[in-house]
């Protein structure tokens, strides 16, 4: 399994980092839809929606980014806001309650309210091909990187007391300390080599990466949560050795929304 993991990285680590640092705008646009727009059909399962329903949704969808790119619209201080409110609010009410999704309309809202703002961020972090955004959206997404690593690692060596053993039996207190030590000094670094220019010390840096840290495990228990509740192991079998698309991006949707919220209301 370890090998079948690695090799399914190799593969999509030099096409993440061609289709970041190469592609051309609306090929930049098209290929990170492709990823969200996979990640909403694992996300139908999970919520149940089937035959012509589940396609009419994946369709509605993609009907709604191409109108968003072709209008130019970019969210502002109301959308970001409310995702803010979803991921800072709602999202700890609903792994503390454990709500299952309603089907329906309730669920179509809610799978855009995961997806959307994380497929606007992937065009606002990196809104024209060349080095200057392509390293900024890489630095937010290393950050998620760094942290689900470096937890994975720190839970296995030293996990004692587990974080949420209903939602995610494997993951410990002791892994998000290490995933959080972890993602300080991968920001220090960041700063350092001028990925990011934000503006902020890098105190402010550092004070940043904690709730997006906090983040991050938020994402990636509200997937745990959703295919718990619905019975399913991966969210999808698309890559081999890492289950879905869903099941690798819960975390990173999550902090580029966030992130890209923060960034847009003057907090980064």
């Amino acid at each position: 399994m370890l090998l079948t993991r690695v090799l399914t990285a190799l593969v999509l680590l030099p096409l993440m980092l061609a289709a970041l640092f190469l592609f051309p705008a609306e090929a930049w646009a098209c290929f990170s839809w492709l990823i969200i727009l996979l990640a909403l059909w694992e996300f139908s399962r999970m919520a149940g929606m089937a035959g012509a329903g589940k396609w009419l949704y994946l369709a509605a969808s993609s009907a709604l980014a191409a109108a968003a790119w072709f209008s130019h619209y970019r969210l502002g201080p109301a959308e970001h806001a409310l995702t803010l409110a979803f991921w800072l609010l709602l999202v700890p009410c609903w792994l503390a309650k454990r709500w299952r999704i309603r089907q329906g309309l309730a669920a179509w809202l809610l799978g855009w309210l995961l997806m959307l703002p994380a497929w606007f961020a992937f065009l606002e972090w990196r809104p024209q091909p060349g080095a200057a955004d392509a390293f900024a959206l890489l630095a937010v997404m290393g950050l998620v990187w760094v942290a689900d690593i470096a937890a994975y690692f720190s839970g296995k060596a030293f996990g004692r007391r587990k974080l949420a053993p209903s939602i995610s039996p494997g993951k410990s207190w002791e892994g998000v300390y290490g995933g959080v030590i972890c993602v300080a000094l991968y920001v220090a670094l960041v700063d350092h080599l001028g990925w990011i220019d934000i503006g902020l010390p890098i105190w402010a840096l550092l004070l940043l990466a904690l709730p997006l840290s906090a983040v991050s495990v938020m994402g990636d228990l509200l997937e745990s949560w959703f295919k718990r509740a619905s019975g399913i192991k991966d969210s999808s079998r698309l890559l081999p050795g890492h289950g879905g698309v869903y099941d690798r991006i819960d975390s990173l949707i999550a902090v580029l929304a966030v992130s890209n919220a923060l960034r847009a209301l003057g907090g980064m």
